[in-house]
Protein backbone atom coordinates (compact mmCIF):
# COMPACT_ATOMS: atom_id res chain seq x y z
CA UNK A 1 0.00 0.00 0.00
CA UNK A 2 1.26 3.16 -1.03
CA UNK A 3 1.40 5.10 3.02
CA UNK A 4 3.66 7.64 1.85
CA UNK A 5 0.48 9.08 -0.22
CA UNK A 6 -1.83 8.80 2.54
CA UNK A 7 -3.36 11.52 4.29
CA UNK A 8 -1.68 11.72 8.10
CA UNK A 9 -5.05 11.84 9.80
CA UNK A 10 -5.40 8.35 7.47
CA UNK A 11 -2.53 7.20 8.53
CA UNK A 12 -3.15 8.59 12.49
CA UNK A 13 -6.10 6.39 12.33
CA UNK A 14 -4.91 3.36 11.42
CA UNK A 15 -1.61 3.73 13.92
CA UNK A 16 -4.25 4.76 17.02
CA UNK A 17 -6.10 0.99 16.21
CA UNK A 18 -2.71 -0.62 15.73
CA UNK A 19 -1.05 0.76 19.22
CA UNK A 20 -3.99 0.27 21.11
CA UNK A 21 -4.04 -3.39 20.06
CA UNK A 22 -0.42 -3.42 21.05
CA UNK A 23 -1.00 -2.07 24.48
CA UNK A 24 -4.32 -4.43 24.94
CA UNK A 25 -1.93 -7.09 24.19
CA UNK A 26 1.06 -6.28 26.56
CA UNK A 27 -1.76 -5.82 28.83
CA UNK A 28 -2.64 -9.62 28.73
CA UNK A 29 1.15 -10.22 28.99
CA UNK A 30 1.95 -8.51 32.43
CA UNK A 31 -0.92 -10.06 33.57
CA UNK A 32 -4.04 -8.26 33.63
CA UNK A 33 -7.18 -9.90 33.55
CA UNK A 34 -10.50 -8.14 34.29
CA UNK A 35 -12.15 -6.27 31.73
CA UNK A 36 -13.08 -3.29 33.22
CA UNK A 37 -9.45 -2.55 34.36
CA UNK A 38 -7.74 -4.18 30.94
CA UNK A 39 -10.45 -0.86 29.51
CA UNK A 40 -9.25 1.27 31.96
CA UNK A 41 -5.44 0.83 32.02
CA UNK A 42 -5.32 0.71 27.82
CA UNK A 43 -7.15 4.04 27.83
CA UNK A 44 -4.82 5.62 29.88
CA UNK A 45 -1.80 4.36 27.98
CA UNK A 46 -3.21 5.29 24.93
CA UNK A 47 -4.02 8.80 25.63
CA UNK A 48 -2.57 11.90 24.03
CA UNK A 49 -0.98 12.94 26.97
CA UNK A 50 1.38 9.54 27.95
CA UNK A 51 2.15 9.14 24.38
CA UNK A 52 3.43 12.52 24.01
CA UNK A 53 5.31 11.78 26.91
CA UNK A 54 6.64 8.56 25.32
CA UNK A 55 7.23 9.93 21.68
CA UNK A 56 9.57 12.98 23.01
CA UNK A 57 11.95 10.26 24.47
CA UNK A 58 11.56 8.04 21.31
CA UNK A 59 12.42 10.92 19.04
CA UNK A 60 15.70 11.24 18.80
CA UNK A 61 16.18 7.64 17.67
CA UNK A 62 13.83 8.30 14.77
CA UNK A 63 15.39 7.93 10.98
CA UNK A 64 15.02 11.21 9.11
CA UNK A 65 12.74 9.77 6.86
CA UNK A 66 10.52 8.54 10.44
CA UNK A 67 11.16 12.33 11.62
CA UNK A 68 9.55 13.85 8.46
CA UNK A 69 6.25 11.37 8.51
CA UNK A 70 6.09 12.10 12.56
CA UNK A 71 6.62 16.40 11.28
CA UNK A 72 3.78 15.45 8.69
CA UNK A 73 1.16 14.22 11.44
CA UNK A 74 1.99 16.38 14.33
CA UNK A 75 1.58 19.64 11.85
CA UNK A 76 -1.86 18.21 10.67
CA UNK A 77 -4.40 20.26 11.71
CA UNK A 78 -7.61 18.05 13.55
CA UNK A 79 -9.25 19.14 16.84
CA UNK A 80 -8.18 18.90 19.87
CA UNK A 81 -9.66 16.95 22.59
CA UNK A 82 -9.91 18.46 26.39
CA UNK A 83 -8.21 15.97 27.78
CA UNK A 84 -4.79 17.16 26.22
CA UNK A 85 -2.75 20.36 25.27
CA UNK A 86 -2.30 21.06 22.00
CA UNK A 87 1.29 20.24 22.00
CA UNK A 88 0.44 16.80 23.43
CA UNK A 89 -2.39 15.94 21.20
CA UNK A 90 -0.17 16.90 17.96
CA UNK A 91 2.79 14.79 19.05
CA UNK A 92 0.18 12.10 19.61
CA UNK A 93 -0.75 12.40 16.51
CA UNK A 94 2.26 12.23 14.92
CA UNK A 95 3.25 8.90 16.20
CA UNK A 96 0.34 7.71 15.50
CA UNK A 97 1.05 8.85 11.96
CA UNK A 98 4.02 7.14 12.06
CA UNK A 99 2.73 3.65 13.25
CA UNK A 100 0.34 3.78 10.66
CA UNK A 101 2.89 4.51 8.57
CA UNK A 102 5.08 1.66 9.00
CA UNK A 103 2.22 -0.56 9.88
CA UNK A 104 1.03 0.03 6.33
CA UNK A 105 4.56 -0.47 4.71
CA UNK A 106 4.81 -3.99 6.62
CA UNK A 107 7.53 -2.10 8.56
CA UNK A 108 7.12 -4.45 11.33
CA UNK A 109 10.35 -4.86 13.05
CA UNK A 110 10.66 -0.92 13.39
CA UNK A 111 7.14 -0.64 14.49
CA UNK A 112 7.16 -3.02 17.41
CA UNK A 113 10.68 -1.52 18.13
CA UNK A 114 8.61 1.66 18.93
CA UNK A 115 5.55 0.57 19.96
CA UNK A 116 7.59 -1.28 22.90
CA UNK A 117 9.26 1.56 23.59
CA UNK A 118 6.72 3.74 23.75
CA UNK A 119 4.88 1.28 26.24
CA UNK A 120 8.12 0.53 28.53
CA UNK A 121 8.21 4.70 28.60
CA UNK A 122 4.47 4.98 29.62
CA UNK A 123 4.42 1.77 31.78
CA UNK A 124 7.46 2.97 33.95
CA UNK A 125 5.89 6.86 34.01
CA UNK A 126 2.57 5.33 35.77
CA UNK A 127 4.25 3.17 38.16
CA UNK A 128 6.93 6.08 39.13
CA UNK A 129 3.56 8.32 39.57
CA UNK A 130 2.04 5.43 41.82
CA UNK A 131 4.60 5.27 44.27
CA UNK A 132 5.02 8.23 44.50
Amino acid sequence: MEAAVKHPLTLAYIGDAVFSLFVREQLLLVGCEKVRELHEFCRTIVSAKLQAYAVRRLMTDFSESEQQIFLRGRNTSSAVPKSATVSEYRAATGFETLIGYLHLEAENDRKLKLMTGAFEIIFAKLKDDQEK
